[in-house]
């Protein structure tokens, strides 16, 4: 009877250790998709806005 227990266990604890590894392994394959940072050519430009629009109100 206890053998019957172990074996169970054990078949359980495996079932459970290949889909966590299954999960893992597509977890880490997912391509992850990131927006695009703003060129510097944008940044500048709303730098210059900015710093012009405080120089008015001087």
């Amino acid at each position: 009877m206890i053998w019957v227990v172990a074996v169970i266990c054990i078949l359980i604890t495996g079932i459970v250790l290949y889909l966590s590894i299954l999960t893992l392994d597509k977890g880490y394959s997912y391509k992850h998709k990131v927006d695009p940072l703003p060129s510097n050519v944008e940044e500048e430009a709303e730098r210059n806005q900015g710093n012009s629009s405080s120089r008015d109100h001087s």
